[in-house]
């Protein structure tokens, strides 16, 4: 019985272990309520992730906090008094010529209501940061 040649087994496992530490991204934020985006069929992608602010709107995971759609930004739940204090620390964290390009995405459960977003916008349009986006999913489109 002739015995196996394992002396690449050691390069191969590092090729492995690089791969996923390149690839991998690491949540930034842990989502605290429930977001399935509406569909679209018109949609773009996002240029540069890094100048997104993202606020999320939907129910909580957890039915102690309620059944109504709550906003959260970062780790926790915020209310629409919030949102300036939010967008100016996001401003804050960034580089100065990064500033302008500074885009807000909601990423909000299709069941929100539109008051809820309407509120947000309001909020958003006071302190200046008129560069919003919506998520949504991509749905296919049906041709006939």
């Amino acid at each position: 019985m002739q015995k196996i040649n394992t002396s690449a087994l050691p390069d191969i496992i590092f090729m492995l272990l690089f791969f996923f530490m390149v690839t991998t991204t690491m949540r930034e934020v842990t989502l605290i309520v429930q977001v399935k985006p509406p569909e679209a069929t018109e949609v773009q992608k996002l240029e540069k992730k890094s100048l997104v602010s993202y606020i999320y709107v939907g129910v909580p995971i957890k039915t102690q906090f309620g059944t109504e759609s709550r906003i959260q930004l970062n780790d926790a739940f915020a209310n629409t008094s919030n949102i300036a204090e939010f967008i100016a620390a996001e401003k804050n964290s960034r580089d100065e010529a990064d500033r302008k390009f500074l885009t807000t995405s909601i990423k909000a459960d299709k069941r929100t209501r539109m008051g809820v977003i309407t509120d947000i916008k309001q909020e958003l349009r006071k302190v200046g940061a008129l560069k919003i986006n919506y998520s949504s999913r991509k749905v296919a489109k049906l041709s006939y």
